[in-house]
């Protein structure tokens, strides 16, 4: 029997713990790896908005993350890790919240779709999970993102993370923040149906697989 995993949907919470750890985090990923952020001149200072990234590893919320100097992202996580009372602290200071998969958890969706309508940002694998090959191109898109996007009336910005070496040290990992996507760019109607959603979506995919393509940060 699954244990009853404990987390306060009724308030989006930001921590100030989280911005104490941010300079250890940025530290910690300079020290292991090479990480290079394209493009930060494009994440708002103000406001809500959904950051929609392709997903190569365990890190990358946090990696993407790191790139807002002065947001905080907040993302989802499988429910199992809140069992666990360390890792549920720790994922809950860095934004992240559970969701149970394989389910319409309409708790944790619901609070999805109020962290960018409420004026903060929502960090969405767009994909659903992590790429089976190391540094493939990215796949297709489930709904999720737009429906969030529709729900929440709010912009896009894609990202894409670069990493052809796995987690090794001193591991060559590029992220690039594209333009935002303006909510009225997606067309939704009023009910923002289900060929609307999915049409959004392959939109967002598109501008990540473009962000992609360009590879590695140069410098």
């Amino acid at each position: 029997m699954a244990k009853k995993v404990k987390f306060d949907y009724s308030v989006i919470k930001e921590r100030k713990l989280y911005d104490f750890l941010r300079p250890l985090g940025r530290l910690i990923c300079k020290l292991f790896f090479k990480v290079k952020y394209v493009g930060t001149e494009n994440l708002p200072e103000n406001g809500g908005f959904i950051l929609a990234s392709n997903h190569i590893h365990a890190l990358d919320p946090l990696i993407i993350a790191l790139g807002l100097k002065k947001r905080q992202m907040h993302f989802m996580a499988k429910k199992e890790l809140w069992e666990n009372p360390f890792i549920a602290f720790c994922l809950s200071t860095v934004g992240g919240f559970p969701v149970a998969r394989g389910s319409a958890d309409r708790t944790a969706l619901g609070y999805a779709d109020r962290i960018p309508a409420e004026g903060y940002v929502l960090g969405i694998f767009p994909e659903g999970t992590r790429s089976k090959v190391l540094n493939s191109a990215p796949g297709k898109a489930k709904r999720g993102v737009a429906s969030v996007a529709a729900n929440a009336k709010c912009g896009v910005i894609p990202v894409a993370v670069i990493n052809n070496e796995g987690l090794k040290k001193h591991s060559k990992y590029t992220v690039r923040y594209g333009k935002m996507i303006p909510y009225e760019e997606f067309g939704f109607s009023e009910e923002a149906t289900r060929e609307e959603q999915i049409e959004a979506a392959d939109k967002i995919m598109e501008h990540i697989t473009s962000l992609w393509e360009e590879g590695h940060c140069s410098e």
